[in-house]
């Protein structure tokens, strides 16, 4: 008789707590970071769990032996290495696309401007005592250096965005690694096999994609799941043994990002952090080609103008001033201190303005040099979608195993109802039988 009541009294607690289980996996089956959980059940030792105790019998029943999460640990940190070069790659193609806004005609006009500028010149071959060309050759040489300092000025501001995101980002790192520490210390109290210990661990698995995300980061685990985060590459301790080492950013005078931690380089190859990197090493290139373009346009121009002679018989000025794009100035002149002619012509200067429209001339350098920006966006856009890709399908077999299920959560709730119905009948029989032995007497 004790045999059925031990049957079914461990029966009844086990699907009970089975049946929580299943409500808690649908409850949660949309929350992020959330893996599958389900009840590990086993047979019920010789003499254990028994409401009345017999060394002559051998009782069965259930035994609850814990909660165990659905996870494959080589899926998640095959999701985690791949995410952090997505992260990697988006970040870096947002900045570039800011770059390729800001270095773009709609922004600027440079191109629009150098074009006017030499129209004007051979407009001006044909009519050289024009006043009004005189003065439109005079503002188009205003709008270049205009065009030239607001490229900078776009330039420098996107340096100063990636410096703050950046800033940012580290915060939210070093935030995520004290919030880990606080998780190894419940990892290390909580009950083996316990509800509690599987939200710990879900919640450690959680900061460790955001982490991942981030930087490059190698992580160990001791018998209680507490997590040991060490830089992936050099090593360097992050979380672990109680110790939490922040890392920082530095920005150099031209907007390029170094990361440390303890006062060593954090050199990272994959995360949002690294993405950051590149895309300030790509900003502080562009805003120092940019100089060296408007310097080399300013010596050419001012070289042309001056080689010829202006209204009044003088000869030409420099048309600007400055030595970088932010600095770049149109000298203020009058329409007759337009050079338009030179020893032998009242033309000659303005056509040989015109033979500057060759493979070395401003134009041709700004048109070549936004090819190159539009090839390195091209590229990193395509970088960025091959590892949105493996990304996805790395995330979707780590869904595969982790994931709740709604359809098989509804049969396992069906299966574990009709076995706790089962697990009360033979409570009841086990009732009845004994009432009907004792009336029996």
């Amino acid at each position: 008789m004790s045999d059925l009541l031990s049957i079914g009294y461990t029966g009844l607690r086990a699907y009970s707590k089975a049946l929580s289980m299943v409500g808690d996996n649908i409850a949660n089956a949309q929350t992020p970071g959330y893996a599958r959980r389900r009840l590990e059940l086993g047979e019920v030792p010789a003499g254990s769990n028994m409401v009345l105790y017999s060394g002559s019998v051998t009782p069965g029943g259930v035994n609850i032996k814990g909660v165990v999460r659905s996870v494959d640990q080589w899926l998640i940190e095959d999701a985690r290495i791949s995410g952090g070069d997505s992260e990697r790659a988006a970040t870096k193609l947002d900045w570039m696309n800011r770059v390729e806004g800001a270095l773009s005609d709609d922004t600027n006009g440079i191109k629009t401007a150098l074009n006017k500028l030499y129209t004007t010149a051979d407009l001006l071959t044909a009519d050289p005592s024009n006043k009004t060309l005189r003065s439109q050759f005079l503002q188009a040489v205003d709008d270049v250096a205009s065009g030239f300092r607001t490229a900078a000025g776009q330039l420098s501001g996107l340096s100063d965005g990636v410096s703050g995101a950046a800033a940012a980002g580290v915060d939210k790192f070093n935030a995520n690694l004290t919030a880990l520490e606080q998780i190894n210390v419940g990892l290390r109290k909580a009950r083996p096999g316990s509800t509690n210990e599987a939200a710990l661990l879900d919640e450690r698995d959680r900061l460790l994609d955001q982490l991942s995300s981030q930087a490059g980061v190698s992580a160990t685990f001791d018998t209680h799941g507490a997590v040991t985060l060490r830089v992936a590459g050099s090593g360097d301790l992050l979380v672990g043994g109680g110790v939490v080492t922040p890392i920082a950013v530095t920005t150099a005078a031209d907007g390029r990002l170094s990361y440390s931690v303890g006062g060593s380089p954090f050199a990272t190859a994959t995360g949002e952090l690294a993405g950051f990197a590149q895309a300030s090493d790509h900003v502080a290139d562009q805003r120092a080609g940019l100089d060296t373009m408007a310097a080399q346009f300013a010596s050419q121009l001012n070289a042309a103008h001056q080689a010829g002679i202006d209204a009044n018989g003088a000869g030409g000025q420099p048309l600007f001033t400055g030595t970088s794009a932010a600095t770049l100035t149109a000298t203020t002149l009058t329409p007759e201190q337009v050079a338009a002619a030179n020893a032998t012509s009242t033309n000659g200067n303005m056509l040989a303005f015109g033979t500057m429209r060759g493979a070395t001339g401003p134009e041709t350098v700004w048109s070549g040099h936004m090819a190159t920006q539009a090839q390195a966006t091209a590229s990193a856009r395509a970088q960025d979608a091959a590892a949105a890709t493996r990304a996805d399908a790395a995330a979707a077999a780590r869904d595969n195993v982790s994931q709740v299920d709604l359809d098989k959560e509804a049969s396992e709730l069906i299966r574990f109802q009709q076995a706790y119905s089962a697990a009360a009948r033979t409570i009841q029989v086990a009732r009845e039988t004994m009432q009907t032995l004792l009336s029996s007497i």
